[in-house]
């Protein structure tokens, strides 16, 4: 049984990528668009008022700290995407690395990145269109009163995503160009928000950095993360372009360095024109306009969010029916899944079913509770492939790739880091950390760094996997249940159909003779 669970697929033939006949379209610069689409867009427009309300200014080193917990993984992603250069992410990552029951893990797991990610874009959208239309004059009814009990109904949240489902469901040319306009606009408008915001900035406001302490910093990860989420689904389009293995890596950096470098930009933009404390809306960028008696420069603002959150939805609802496609020719998801549409080329049965997985959800969801679900199942992903690159280097089954990872001892940095972080819990008398959640964390990132050591592994990777998993610990208990929640049921699914349907049962069968 434990030789069927983590079963591995050892080559590219093992990926079966001749019964798709997806089209390919995208070079550098339109993958490195869909990356900044995907980062740069509900984070400014929903999640970093949140953010800043509560952490003050100093929600700015909270954004550097995590942007560079993303880098050490999207260089472990990147190396992956030269080496394999098919559809599937994080999932096609575990099967080569760690076998088939962690790669069913992660593929369920990022229903919850891509697809439930979507539910919150959705409403935040919805958010945008509402402030609009209130401009005018008009207010928006999202809610059905049925014997006194008010019940939300999303309606402009569920309308949105017909839309961009649809545009996925007709071509990824279509798509790519449709994106590459919203990136654009989306860049004009942060241009004019910050060459508009310089006359306005009051910097008295970034005073005092912490207000709330380290815990009112802390409290904006899952936030914080969400907004760093997708530079991944550059990866899941890798069959659609026409260089992955050079331009997935090059976009997949270049995409986060430029949506980092804005969301400093914006966080220090916000902070300096309202009171961090009345931040806490859905529409940060067009409310503090509106503070400042600005009414048509905020109508704009939400005019053309509407637009770029659209490009944020639309590079999520190509990644997830990708997904299903992979775990689909793998056997682990029925047939349907990878179904390709004979005229447009798209996997056109998963696309209306992440359709209906997102818009149904959308009409009812709170918005804080699906940005913390999808926080935890990305930072697991990420965790999960972070940990893929230093265990193939501990097997000495690291492949040769175009791209690879810069080598840095673990030997001889990791030992100062240990001593930095004990100094940090003996100096802010953290110490009572043992006695909560935390103290897994605190040993796994003690046996991490120990074999890190003795083998010498490559740092990047370690302390990627170490980033997340610490990002993971400070998100909710609510949260991380609801997330072994998720994964139980999703294990249910695996030994009832995937294991039996798996195409590594018929390859072993067929080598057994």
């Amino acid at each position: 049984m434990f030789n069927i669970l983590f079963r591995k697929k050892y080559s590219l033939a093992d990926e079966s990528t001749g019964q798709t006949t997806l089209e390919k379209k995208l070079g550098f610069l339109d993958l490195t668009a869909l990356g900044i689409a995907a980062i740069v867009g509900a984070g400014i427009f929903s999640t970093i008022g949140i953010c800043v309300s509560k952490g003050g200014t100093g929600v700015v080193f909270l954004f550097i700290f995590t942007a560079i917990s993303c880098l050490f993984s999207a260089l472990c992603y990147a190396q992956f995407a030269s080496h394999i250069p098919t559809s599937g992410s994080a999932y096609t990552y575990a099967y080569h690395s760690f076998g088939e029951i962690v790669a069913w893990i992660i593929g369920w797991d990022l229903f919850m990145e891509y697809a439930v990610s979507n539910i919150a874009v959705a409403i935040s959208w919805s958010d945008y269109l509402s402030a609009f239309v209130q401009q005018y004059g008009i207010l928006l009814q999202k809610y059905l009163v049925i014997n006194g009990q008010h019940i939300r109904l999303d309606w402009p949240a569920f309308i949105i995503n017909i839309f961009i489902t649809t545009l996925c469901y007709i071509g990824i040319k279509e798509s790519k160009n449709m994106n590459n306009i919203w990136v654009v606009m989306k860049l004009l408008l942060i241009g004019a928000v910050i060459a508009v915001s310089v006359f306005y900035i009051d910097t008295a406001l970034w005073l005092p950095l912490f207000p709330a302490g380290l815990s009112g910093v802390l409290f904006g990860v899952s936030s914080v993360f969400f907004a760093y989420i997708g530079f991944d689904a550059i990866t899941t389009t890798a069959e659609e372009c026409i260089n992955p293995q050079k331009d997935i890596p090059r976009a997949i950096i270049a995409s986060l360095i430029i949506s980092t470098l804005i969301y400093i930009a914006l966080t220090l933009v916000v902070s300096g024109m309202v009171h961090y404390s009345k931040l806490e809306v859905g529409d940060p960028l067009s409310f503090i306009f509106v503070s400042h008696g600005m009414h048509k420069f905020a109508a704009f603002i939400s005019l053309i969010s509407l637009v770029t959150l659209s490009g944020v939805m639309l590079v999520y609802q190509l990644g997830q029916p990708r997904i299903w496609m992979a775990m689909s020719r793998d056997g682990l998801l029925p047939s349907l899944f990878s179904k390709i549409h004979t005229r447009f080329k798209t996997p056109y049965i998963s696309t209306v079913i992440t359709g209906v997985a997102v818009g149904v959800p959308a009409l009812f969801a709170n918005i804080q509770d699906i940005i913390d679900l999808t926080s935890i199942g990305t930072l697991f992903s990420f965790a999960i492939v972070c940990a893929g690159i230093s265990y193939m280097e501990l097997t000495g089954s690291v492949p040769n790739s175009r791209f690879k990872i810069p080598y840095i001892s673990s030997a001889k940095i990791a030992p100062a880091i240990i001593l930095c972080i004990a100094f940090t819990i003996w100096q802010n008398d953290y110490w009572g950390i043992i006695f909560t959640e935390k103290i897994f964390f605190l040993i796994v990132i003690l046996v991490v760094f120990v074999v890190a050591i003795v083998k010498k592994l490559s740092l990047i990777p370690i302390l990627g996997l170490i980033c997340n998993l610490y990002l993971m610990s400070e998100l909710s208990t609510t949260s991380q249940l609801r997330f072994v929640i998720w994964l139980i049921i999703g294990l249910a699914v695996y030994f009832m159909y995937s294991i039996r349907h798996s195409k590594l049962n018929a390859r072993k069968g067929a080598s057994d003779t």
